[in-house]
Protein backbone atom coordinates (compact mmCIF):
# COMPACT_ATOMS: atom_id res chain seq x y z
CA UNK A 1 0.00 0.00 0.00
CA UNK A 2 0.90 3.19 -0.82
CA UNK A 3 2.19 6.03 1.28
CA UNK A 4 -0.33 9.05 0.74
CA UNK A 5 1.31 11.46 3.23
CA UNK A 6 4.60 11.79 5.05
CA UNK A 7 5.69 14.03 7.33
CA UNK A 8 9.40 14.24 7.26
CA UNK A 9 11.23 15.62 10.42
CA UNK A 10 8.75 17.88 11.83
CA UNK A 11 10.03 20.15 14.53
CA UNK A 12 7.74 22.25 16.96
CA UNK A 13 8.66 24.26 19.21
CA UNK A 14 6.43 26.82 21.67
CA UNK A 15 8.17 29.56 23.46
CA UNK A 16 9.81 30.06 25.43
CA UNK A 17 10.98 26.41 25.13
CA UNK A 18 8.80 23.48 25.14
CA UNK A 19 9.31 21.21 22.62
CA UNK A 20 5.89 19.91 21.16
CA UNK A 21 7.14 17.73 18.19
CA UNK A 22 10.87 16.77 18.36
CA UNK A 23 12.10 15.79 14.55
CA UNK A 24 8.86 13.40 14.02
CA UNK A 25 8.67 11.63 10.81
CA UNK A 26 6.08 9.34 9.97
CA UNK A 27 3.74 8.29 6.95
CA UNK A 28 0.04 7.18 6.16
CA UNK A 29 -1.66 5.07 3.94
CA UNK A 30 -4.14 5.31 1.22
CA UNK A 31 -7.35 3.36 2.87
CA UNK A 32 -6.30 2.91 6.35
CA UNK A 33 -7.48 3.50 9.59
CA UNK A 34 -4.06 5.08 11.26
CA UNK A 35 -4.51 5.89 14.99
CA UNK A 36 -2.02 8.26 16.58
CA UNK A 37 -1.51 7.15 20.98
CA UNK A 38 0.26 8.87 23.60
CA UNK A 39 0.30 10.54 26.90
CA UNK A 40 -0.85 14.31 27.45
CA UNK A 41 1.78 16.34 26.02
CA UNK A 42 3.02 13.76 23.87
CA UNK A 43 2.25 15.87 20.70
CA UNK A 44 -0.26 13.59 19.03
CA UNK A 45 -2.77 16.83 18.40
CA UNK A 46 -0.04 19.32 17.99
CA UNK A 47 1.43 17.18 14.90
CA UNK A 48 -2.40 16.73 13.12
CA UNK A 49 -3.03 20.44 13.84
CA UNK A 50 0.07 21.04 12.22
CA UNK A 51 -1.11 18.45 9.03
CA UNK A 52 -4.27 20.55 9.01
CA UNK A 53 -2.78 23.96 8.72
CA UNK A 54 -4.37 25.17 12.27
CA UNK A 55 -0.77 24.88 13.75
CA UNK A 56 2.77 25.96 11.32
CA UNK A 57 5.66 23.97 12.40
CA UNK A 58 9.14 25.53 12.90
CA UNK A 59 10.81 23.02 10.44
CA UNK A 60 10.06 19.78 8.47
CA UNK A 61 8.04 19.20 4.92
CA UNK A 62 4.85 17.35 4.50
CA UNK A 63 4.44 15.23 1.35
CA UNK A 64 0.91 14.73 -0.07
CA UNK A 65 0.78 11.90 -2.87
CA UNK A 66 4.64 12.60 -3.29
CA UNK A 67 4.39 16.35 -3.66
CA UNK A 68 5.30 19.01 -0.82
CA UNK A 69 2.22 20.83 0.16
CA UNK A 70 2.34 23.80 3.01
CA UNK A 71 -1.18 24.47 3.89
CA UNK A 72 -1.05 27.86 6.32
CA UNK A 73 -4.87 27.47 7.60
CA UNK A 74 -7.49 24.71 7.45
CA UNK A 75 -9.22 25.83 4.17
CA UNK A 76 -6.34 25.01 2.33
CA UNK A 77 -6.31 21.41 4.12
CA UNK A 78 -9.66 21.03 3.33
CA UNK A 79 -9.32 21.84 -0.38
CA UNK A 80 -6.74 19.53 -0.76
CA UNK A 81 -8.92 17.00 0.91
CA UNK A 82 -8.07 16.90 4.52
CA UNK A 83 -10.46 17.49 7.06
CA UNK A 84 -10.29 17.29 10.79
CA UNK A 85 -13.02 16.68 13.23
CA UNK A 86 -12.07 18.30 16.73
CA UNK A 87 -12.64 17.39 20.72
CA UNK A 88 -14.95 20.24 20.60
CA UNK A 89 -18.02 20.04 18.13
CA UNK A 90 -18.69 22.90 16.69
CA UNK A 91 -22.02 23.34 14.86
CA UNK A 92 -24.54 26.05 14.84
CA UNK A 93 -27.45 24.62 17.11
CA UNK A 94 -30.20 26.40 16.26
CA UNK A 95 -29.39 25.44 12.28
CA UNK A 96 -30.90 21.90 10.66
CA UNK A 97 -28.65 19.18 9.87
CA UNK A 98 -28.91 19.56 6.40
CA UNK A 99 -28.09 23.82 6.90
CA UNK A 100 -24.89 22.84 8.65
CA UNK A 101 -23.48 20.53 6.15
CA UNK A 102 -23.73 22.68 3.57
CA UNK A 103 -23.08 25.83 5.54
CA UNK A 104 -20.69 27.40 2.95
CA UNK A 105 -20.51 25.67 0.12
CA UNK A 106 -24.44 26.47 -0.56
CA UNK A 107 -25.70 25.46 -4.10
CA UNK A 108 -26.72 28.82 -5.39
CA UNK A 109 -29.70 29.52 -8.08
CA UNK A 110 -29.29 32.63 -9.45
CA UNK A 111 -28.47 36.33 -8.24
CA UNK A 112 -26.80 34.16 -6.00
CA UNK A 113 -29.87 32.99 -4.11
CA UNK A 114 -29.85 29.43 -2.09
CA UNK A 115 -31.07 26.41 -3.54
CA UNK A 116 -32.69 24.69 -0.74
CA UNK A 117 -33.92 21.48 -3.04
CA UNK A 118 -30.23 20.85 -4.82
CA UNK A 119 -29.13 21.19 -1.15
CA UNK A 120 -30.80 18.90 0.47
CA UNK A 121 -30.67 16.74 -2.20
CA UNK A 122 -26.67 17.09 -1.73
CA UNK A 123 -26.81 16.08 1.69
CA UNK A 124 -29.28 13.19 1.28
CA UNK A 125 -27.05 12.03 -1.00
CA UNK A 126 -23.62 11.93 0.64
CA UNK A 127 -26.15 10.10 3.63
CA UNK A 128 -27.34 7.46 1.34
CA UNK A 129 -23.70 6.74 0.12
CA UNK A 130 -21.86 6.84 3.51
CA UNK A 131 -25.31 4.85 5.49
CA UNK A 132 -25.23 7.21 8.24
CA UNK A 133 -28.58 7.46 9.75
CA UNK A 134 -29.90 11.20 10.67
CA UNK A 135 -32.68 13.00 10.06
CA UNK A 136 -31.64 16.28 7.82
CA UNK A 137 -34.32 18.29 9.00
CA UNK A 138 -33.58 17.83 13.32
CA UNK A 139 -32.22 21.13 14.86
CA UNK A 140 -28.69 20.22 15.72
CA UNK A 141 -29.73 21.09 19.02
CA UNK A 142 -32.23 18.73 19.46
CA UNK A 143 -30.09 15.43 18.61
CA UNK A 144 -27.49 13.28 20.42
CA UNK A 145 -24.04 13.94 20.64
CA UNK A 146 -23.52 10.92 18.95
CA UNK A 147 -25.49 12.95 16.13
CA UNK A 148 -23.68 15.93 16.15
CA UNK A 149 -20.44 13.88 15.58
CA UNK A 150 -22.12 12.42 12.34
CA UNK A 151 -23.04 16.09 10.88
CA UNK A 152 -19.54 17.30 11.68
CA UNK A 153 -18.11 14.06 9.85
CA UNK A 154 -20.86 14.60 6.92
CA UNK A 155 -19.87 18.33 6.70
CA UNK A 156 -16.65 17.42 5.43
CA UNK A 157 -17.32 14.55 3.26
CA UNK A 158 -19.82 16.65 1.98
CA UNK A 159 -16.77 19.06 1.09
CA UNK A 160 -15.18 15.73 -1.07
CA UNK A 161 -12.69 15.34 1.55
CA UNK A 162 -10.96 11.57 1.59
CA UNK A 163 -8.44 12.33 4.98
CA UNK A 164 -10.86 12.50 8.17
CA UNK A 165 -8.76 13.62 11.10
CA UNK A 166 -10.33 13.06 14.43
CA UNK A 167 -9.19 14.20 17.45
CA UNK A 168 -10.86 11.66 20.53
CA UNK A 169 -14.36 11.64 19.07
CA UNK A 170 -14.99 8.98 21.37
CA UNK A 171 -14.57 10.87 24.46
CA UNK A 172 -17.93 12.52 24.12
CA UNK A 173 -19.75 9.36 23.25
CA UNK A 174 -21.77 6.78 25.66
CA UNK A 175 -20.02 3.09 25.30
CA UNK A 176 -23.48 2.14 23.02
CA UNK A 177 -22.67 4.94 20.36
CA UNK A 178 -19.10 3.91 20.23
CA UNK A 179 -19.57 0.76 18.23
CA UNK A 180 -21.63 2.74 15.91
CA UNK A 181 -19.25 5.15 15.25
CA UNK A 182 -16.64 2.29 14.31
CA UNK A 183 -18.67 0.79 12.12
CA UNK A 184 -19.11 4.24 9.94
CA UNK A 185 -15.23 4.60 10.09
CA UNK A 186 -14.49 1.06 8.83
CA UNK A 187 -17.13 1.83 6.35
CA UNK A 188 -15.22 5.19 5.19
CA UNK A 189 -12.03 2.91 5.01
CA UNK A 190 -13.20 0.51 2.82
CA UNK A 191 -14.79 3.19 0.30
CA UNK A 192 -10.92 4.64 0.22
CA UNK A 193 -10.92 7.10 2.81
CA UNK A 194 -7.84 7.71 5.26
CA UNK A 195 -8.50 7.62 8.93
CA UNK A 196 -6.31 9.17 11.19
CA UNK A 197 -7.69 8.58 14.61
CA UNK A 198 -6.33 10.25 17.95
CA UNK A 199 -7.16 8.60 20.91
CA UNK A 200 -6.21 7.69 25.01
CA UNK A 201 -8.39 4.07 24.75
CA UNK A 202 -6.09 1.78 23.66
CA UNK A 203 -8.86 -0.96 23.34
CA UNK A 204 -10.31 1.37 21.27
CA UNK A 205 -7.11 1.72 19.31
CA UNK A 206 -6.47 -1.96 19.06
CA UNK A 207 -10.01 -2.67 17.59
CA UNK A 208 -10.24 0.16 14.75
CA UNK A 209 -7.00 0.40 13.62
CA UNK A 210 -5.05 -1.13 10.92
CA UNK A 211 -1.64 0.62 12.19
CA UNK A 212 -0.67 2.62 15.09
CA UNK A 213 1.69 4.79 15.85
CA UNK A 214 2.94 5.84 19.58
CA UNK A 215 4.14 9.25 20.77
CA UNK A 216 5.83 9.94 23.98
CA UNK A 217 7.22 13.86 25.19
CA UNK A 218 7.42 14.67 21.25
CA UNK A 219 9.30 11.85 19.88
CA UNK A 220 7.31 9.15 18.18
CA UNK A 221 8.71 5.77 19.53
CA UNK A 222 7.15 3.41 16.96
CA UNK A 223 4.35 2.48 14.04
CA UNK A 224 3.33 -1.28 14.72
CA UNK A 225 0.82 -3.47 12.73
CA UNK A 226 -2.30 -3.02 15.55
CA UNK A 227 -2.46 -7.63 14.71
CA UNK A 228 0.86 -7.52 16.15
CA UNK A 229 0.76 -5.32 19.63
CA UNK A 230 -1.30 -5.22 22.69
CA UNK A 231 -2.37 -3.19 25.08
CA UNK A 232 0.34 -3.76 27.56
CA UNK A 233 3.07 -3.43 24.99
CA UNK A 234 1.14 0.00 23.58
CA UNK A 235 1.15 1.51 27.13
CA UNK A 236 5.08 0.32 28.17
CA UNK A 237 5.85 2.59 25.07
CA UNK A 238 3.32 5.74 25.64
CA UNK A 239 4.40 5.93 29.51
CA UNK A 240 7.95 4.11 29.50
CA UNK A 241 7.07 1.99 31.78
CA UNK A 242 4.51 -1.02 32.60
CA UNK A 243 1.25 -0.24 33.20
CA UNK A 244 -0.78 -2.45 35.28
CA UNK A 245 -4.40 -2.81 34.14
CA UNK A 246 -5.40 -4.81 37.10
CA UNK A 247 -7.74 -3.20 40.19
CA UNK A 248 -5.59 -2.12 43.03
CA UNK A 249 -8.63 -1.88 45.65
CA UNK A 250 -7.64 -3.75 48.89
CA UNK A 251 -10.33 -4.86 50.97
CA UNK A 252 -11.13 -2.85 53.86
CA UNK A 253 -14.68 -2.33 55.33
CA UNK A 254 -16.84 0.83 55.00
CA UNK A 255 -17.06 3.28 58.20
CA UNK A 256 -20.41 5.49 58.58
CA UNK A 257 -22.53 7.01 56.50
CA UNK A 258 -20.81 9.74 55.30
CA UNK A 259 -23.03 11.48 52.33
CA UNK A 260 -27.01 10.20 52.49
CA UNK A 261 -29.78 10.73 49.84
CA UNK A 262 -33.23 10.35 51.26
CA UNK A 263 -36.36 10.27 48.89
CA UNK A 264 -34.90 12.94 46.18
CA UNK A 265 -37.81 13.98 43.67
CA UNK A 266 -36.46 16.31 40.55
CA UNK A 267 -39.16 17.38 38.48
CA UNK A 268 -38.24 19.46 35.42
CA UNK A 269 -39.97 23.02 34.00
CA UNK A 270 -42.13 21.21 31.71
CA UNK A 271 -43.05 18.79 34.59
CA UNK A 272 -41.65 15.54 33.60
CA UNK A 273 -39.84 13.83 36.17
CA UNK A 274 -35.94 13.92 36.26
CA UNK A 275 -35.02 11.86 39.74
CA UNK A 276 -37.76 9.58 41.35
CA UNK A 277 -37.27 8.86 44.97
CA UNK A 278 -33.65 8.16 45.18
CA UNK A 279 -32.02 6.91 48.20
CA UNK A 280 -28.43 6.38 48.19
CA UNK A 281 -25.70 6.31 50.71
CA UNK A 282 -21.64 6.51 50.68
CA UNK A 283 -20.08 5.19 53.51
CA UNK A 284 -15.97 6.54 54.77
CA UNK A 285 -13.63 4.27 52.92
CA UNK A 286 -16.21 3.16 50.45
CA UNK A 287 -16.21 4.07 46.56
CA UNK A 288 -19.74 3.70 45.29
CA UNK A 289 -19.88 4.03 41.54
CA UNK A 290 -22.88 5.12 39.52
CA UNK A 291 -23.30 3.95 36.22
CA UNK A 292 -26.21 4.65 33.26
CA UNK A 293 -26.49 5.34 29.83
CA UNK A 294 -26.29 9.29 29.26
CA UNK A 295 -29.25 10.96 29.79
CA UNK A 296 -31.22 8.44 32.50
CA UNK A 297 -30.61 11.33 35.35
CA UNK A 298 -26.68 11.59 35.87
CA UNK A 299 -26.77 15.18 35.05
CA UNK A 300 -29.44 16.25 37.04
CA UNK A 301 -28.61 14.24 40.13
CA UNK A 302 -24.91 15.68 39.74
CA UNK A 303 -26.48 19.26 39.94
CA UNK A 304 -29.14 18.75 42.57
CA UNK A 305 -26.59 17.28 45.00
CA UNK A 306 -24.11 20.45 44.05
CA UNK A 307 -27.30 23.04 44.64
CA UNK A 308 -27.15 23.57 40.96
CA UNK A 309 -31.03 22.67 40.75
CA UNK A 310 -33.11 22.53 43.53
CA UNK A 311 -34.93 18.73 44.34
CA UNK A 312 -39.05 18.98 43.96
CA UNK A 313 -38.61 17.12 47.49
CA UNK A 314 -36.21 14.97 49.37
CA UNK A 315 -33.31 15.27 51.58
CA UNK A 316 -29.33 15.76 51.07
CA UNK A 317 -26.60 15.26 53.91
CA UNK A 318 -22.93 15.40 54.19
CA UNK A 319 -21.81 14.34 57.73
CA UNK A 320 -25.23 14.51 59.09
CA UNK A 321 -25.77 17.77 58.27
CA UNK A 322 -28.67 18.81 55.81
CA UNK A 323 -27.35 20.86 52.53
CA UNK A 324 -30.58 20.47 50.68
CA UNK A 325 -31.23 23.89 50.59
CA UNK A 326 -27.49 25.41 51.22
CA UNK A 327 -25.95 27.84 49.34
CA UNK A 328 -23.10 26.24 47.24
CA UNK A 329 -20.09 27.81 49.41
CA UNK A 330 -21.58 25.95 52.23
CA UNK A 331 -21.91 22.45 50.20
CA UNK A 332 -18.04 23.31 49.05
CA UNK A 333 -17.37 23.12 52.95
CA UNK A 334 -17.95 19.35 52.82
CA UNK A 335 -17.90 18.19 49.27
CA UNK A 336 -14.95 17.99 46.72
CA UNK A 337 -16.51 17.97 42.92
CA UNK A 338 -14.65 16.91 39.67
CA UNK A 339 -17.34 18.01 36.84
CA UNK A 340 -17.57 16.16 33.66
CA UNK A 341 -17.45 19.32 31.50
CA UNK A 342 -14.36 20.69 33.11
CA UNK A 343 -14.10 24.22 30.16
CA UNK A 344 -17.68 25.47 31.31
CA UNK A 345 -17.70 24.46 35.11
CA UNK A 346 -14.36 22.87 36.16
CA UNK A 347 -12.75 25.98 34.84
CA UNK A 348 -12.03 29.55 33.26
CA UNK A 349 -10.13 28.82 30.12
CA UNK A 350 -9.41 32.73 30.08
CA UNK A 351 -8.15 33.03 33.33
CA UNK A 352 -4.29 31.70 34.28
CA UNK A 353 -3.47 28.40 35.88
CA UNK A 354 -2.91 29.51 39.42
CA UNK A 355 -6.17 30.75 39.08
CA UNK A 356 -7.98 27.70 38.30
CA UNK A 357 -5.45 25.71 40.93
CA UNK A 358 -7.03 28.59 43.57
CA UNK A 359 -10.33 28.11 43.20
CA UNK A 360 -12.74 27.50 46.20
CA UNK A 361 -9.73 26.86 48.52
CA UNK A 362 -9.10 30.62 48.44
CA UNK A 363 -12.60 31.05 50.12
CA UNK A 364 -11.96 28.02 52.66
CA UNK A 365 -8.12 28.69 53.25
CA UNK A 366 -7.02 31.34 55.52
CA UNK A 367 -3.77 30.81 53.98
CA UNK A 368 -4.39 32.33 50.70
CA UNK A 369 -5.41 35.95 52.30
CA UNK A 370 -3.58 38.55 53.26
CA UNK A 371 -5.10 41.71 55.60
CA UNK A 372 -8.47 39.77 56.77
CA UNK A 373 -8.87 38.65 53.34
CA UNK A 374 -8.47 42.04 51.57
CA UNK A 375 -5.81 40.62 49.65
CA UNK A 376 -5.14 37.44 48.16
CA UNK A 377 -1.57 35.91 49.06
CA UNK A 378 0.10 35.72 45.57
CA UNK A 379 3.01 33.73 47.35
CA UNK A 380 1.34 31.21 48.77
CA UNK A 381 -0.91 30.61 46.09
CA UNK A 382 1.88 30.30 43.35
CA UNK A 383 3.66 28.08 45.86
CA UNK A 384 0.34 25.51 46.13
CA UNK A 385 0.77 25.48 42.22
CA UNK A 386 3.76 24.32 42.07
CA UNK A 387 2.69 21.48 44.53
CA UNK A 388 0.00 20.84 42.85
CA UNK A 389 1.39 20.08 39.76
CA UNK A 390 4.49 18.01 40.80
CA UNK A 391 1.59 16.49 42.73
CA UNK A 392 -0.21 15.38 39.89
CA UNK A 393 1.95 15.47 37.23
CA UNK A 394 0.62 18.96 35.34
CA UNK A 395 2.77 19.26 32.05
CA UNK A 396 2.64 23.36 32.14
CA UNK A 397 4.54 25.99 29.85
CA UNK A 398 4.00 28.41 32.82
CA UNK A 399 1.71 28.67 35.82
CA UNK A 400 1.25 32.48 34.42
CA UNK A 401 0.07 30.83 31.02
CA UNK A 402 -3.96 30.81 30.53
CA UNK A 403 -5.32 27.66 31.84
CA UNK A 404 -6.72 27.11 27.89
CA UNK A 405 -3.15 26.72 27.15
CA UNK A 406 -2.87 23.47 29.04
CA UNK A 407 -3.75 20.15 27.10
CA UNK A 408 -7.64 18.79 27.96
CA UNK A 409 -5.67 16.19 29.52
CA UNK A 410 -3.40 18.41 31.71
CA UNK A 411 -6.36 20.08 32.64
CA UNK A 412 -8.47 17.48 34.38
CA UNK A 413 -5.05 17.21 36.07
CA UNK A 414 -5.37 20.41 37.73
CA UNK A 415 -9.09 20.05 38.40
CA UNK A 416 -8.52 16.54 40.06
CA UNK A 417 -5.68 17.36 41.75
CA UNK A 418 -7.37 20.90 43.55
CA UNK A 419 -10.29 18.42 44.23
CA UNK A 420 -8.29 16.03 46.03
CA UNK A 421 -6.60 18.51 48.13
CA UNK A 422 -9.64 19.91 49.80
CA UNK A 423 -9.78 17.34 52.11
CA UNK A 424 -13.05 17.41 51.97
CA UNK A 425 -14.97 14.10 53.76
CA UNK A 426 -17.16 13.43 50.40
CA UNK A 427 -16.05 13.39 46.75
CA UNK A 428 -18.02 13.78 44.05
CA UNK A 429 -16.56 12.37 40.85
CA UNK A 430 -18.30 13.19 37.50
CA UNK A 431 -15.72 11.38 34.70
CA UNK A 432 -12.81 12.03 36.90
CA UNK A 433 -10.55 10.47 33.61
CA UNK A 434 -12.17 11.61 30.41
CA UNK A 435 -9.26 12.74 28.22
CA UNK A 436 -6.51 11.31 30.11
CA UNK A 437 -3.84 8.61 28.79
CA UNK A 438 -3.53 5.43 30.59
CA UNK A 439 -0.31 6.47 32.82
CA UNK A 440 -2.17 9.54 34.13
CA UNK A 441 -5.59 7.43 34.34
CA UNK A 442 -3.06 4.63 36.25
CA UNK A 443 -2.31 7.29 38.67
CA UNK A 444 -5.60 9.14 38.99
CA UNK A 445 -6.63 5.86 40.27
CA UNK A 446 -3.96 5.79 42.54
CA UNK A 447 -4.88 9.02 44.66
CA UNK A 448 -8.89 8.08 44.76
CA UNK A 449 -7.72 4.80 45.86
CA UNK A 450 -5.56 6.50 48.07
CA UNK A 451 -8.57 9.23 49.33
CA UNK A 452 -10.86 5.51 50.11
CA UNK A 453 -8.03 4.55 52.10
CA UNK A 454 -7.77 7.85 53.93
CA UNK A 455 -11.53 6.94 55.17
CA UNK A 456 -12.69 9.38 52.09
CA UNK A 457 -16.93 8.60 50.79
CA UNK A 458 -16.58 8.77 46.64
CA UNK A 459 -18.73 8.49 44.51
CA UNK A 460 -18.51 8.22 40.91
CA UNK A 461 -19.59 8.69 37.79
CA UNK A 462 -18.37 7.17 35.06
CA UNK A 463 -19.03 6.17 31.09
CA UNK A 464 -16.31 3.34 31.27
CA UNK A 465 -17.65 0.71 32.89
CA UNK A 466 -14.05 -1.12 33.21
CA UNK A 467 -13.19 1.93 35.54
CA UNK A 468 -16.60 1.06 37.58
CA UNK A 469 -15.24 -2.39 38.08
CA UNK A 470 -11.81 -1.52 38.98
CA UNK A 471 -12.67 0.80 41.61
CA UNK A 472 -16.01 0.88 43.07
CA UNK A 473 -17.28 -1.27 46.37
CA UNK A 474 -20.82 -1.04 45.41
CA UNK A 475 -22.07 -0.38 41.64
CA UNK A 476 -25.68 1.88 41.48
CA UNK A 477 -27.50 1.72 38.24
CA UNK A 478 -29.82 4.41 37.13
CA UNK A 479 -32.28 4.24 34.89
CA UNK A 480 -34.87 6.66 33.64
CA UNK A 481 -34.39 8.96 36.83
CA UNK A 482 -34.30 5.73 39.19
CA UNK A 483 -32.08 3.77 40.55
CA UNK A 484 -32.69 -0.05 39.83
CA UNK A 485 -29.94 -1.53 41.07
CA UNK A 486 -27.35 -1.37 44.22
CA UNK A 487 -25.00 -4.46 43.83
CA UNK A 488 -21.36 -5.14 45.49
CA UNK A 489 -18.62 -5.24 42.55
CA UNK A 490 -18.29 -8.87 43.16
CA UNK A 491 -21.39 -9.72 43.22
CA UNK A 492 -21.92 -8.41 39.49
CA UNK A 493 -20.24 -8.85 35.50
CA UNK A 494 -20.21 -6.05 33.05
CA UNK A 495 -22.73 -8.09 31.49
CA UNK A 496 -25.06 -7.76 34.22
CA UNK A 497 -24.92 -3.91 34.50
CA UNK A 498 -25.01 -3.71 30.89
CA UNK A 499 -27.84 -4.83 30.65
CA UNK A 500 -29.49 -2.95 33.70
CA UNK A 501 -28.35 0.05 31.91
CA UNK A 502 -30.32 -0.13 28.89
CA UNK A 503 -33.06 -2.15 29.72
CA UNK A 504 -33.75 -1.09 33.61
CA UNK A 505 -34.36 -4.83 34.79
CA UNK A 506 -31.98 -8.21 34.32
CA UNK A 507 -33.03 -10.13 31.26
CA UNK A 508 -34.12 -13.12 32.78
CA UNK A 509 -36.70 -11.12 35.06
Amino acid sequence: MDNLIEMRNIIKVYPPNVVALDDVSVDFREGEIHSIVGENGAGKSTLMKILYGLTPADSGEILLSGKTVSFHNPGEAIAAGIGMVHQEIVLIPQYTVWENIVLGVEPVRSFGRLDVEKAQQLVRQKIDEFQFNIDIHARVEDISVAARQKVEILTLLYRNVSILILDEPTSVLTPQEIPQLFNELARLRDNGHTILFISHRLEEVLELSDRITVMRKGKKIATVEASQTNRQELARMMVGREVLFLSRRTTQSPGRVVFHIENLNLRASDGRTRLKEINLDVRSGEIVGLAGVEGNGQFELVNTIMGIQKPTSGRISVDSTDITHAPILERRRKIAFVPQDRGKMGASLTADIVDNAIMTHHRLNDQFSLWSGLLLNYPFARHFTDVLAEKFAVVMPSRSAPFRALSGGNQQKVILGRELMLNSPFILLDQPTRGLDVGSIEYVHDQILHMRSEGKAILMISADLEEIFLLSDRILVLYRGQIVADIPVEQTSLEEIGTLMLEGKPRDE
